[in-house]
């Protein structure tokens, strides 16, 4: 069974490229392009969320999604990737508790590479 990719990305064009990279690598993708709290987060059962940091239009950041995630004890175990142009991105990931970062640009070979690891597909 594939692994599953839950993307949490605002903007439709990375959205559509990330979802195209990662199904040309064999993975069932869950696109979002609003935020969802932790528990909705928990239901999809993911192997791996990709997360942008700003979401616009939702009430919380990408930090704090992950952060949340990280305090249940259901979710706590599940391997957060966030994806973002911020300054200072690997302050927000140690911060938040996320397993890793990329920044943007991303660089596709790296990214791919960096999400293989962090599932062990």
């Amino acid at each position: 069974m594939a692994k599953r990719i839950l993307i949490i990305e605002d903007d439709p064009d990375i959205l559509d490229i990330l979802d195209i990279i990662f199904q040309d690598e064999g993975y069932d993708i869950i696109s979002r392009r609003n935020g969802m709290s932790a528990n909705e987060i928990g239901l999809l059962h993911p192997d791996l969320v990709l997360l942008d940091v700003r979401i616009s239009g939702f009430e919380k950041t990408g930090s704090q999604i992950c952060k949340e995630l990280k305090a249940l004890t259901d979710t706590n175990n599940l391997p957060v990737l966030l994806l973002s142009a911020e300054k200072n991105l690997n302050l927000i990931a140690n911060g938040c508790g996320a397993d890793g970062y990329i920044s943007k640009p991303f660089d596709i070979i790296g990214l791919t590479r960096k999400v293989r690891e962090m599932i062990k597909y």
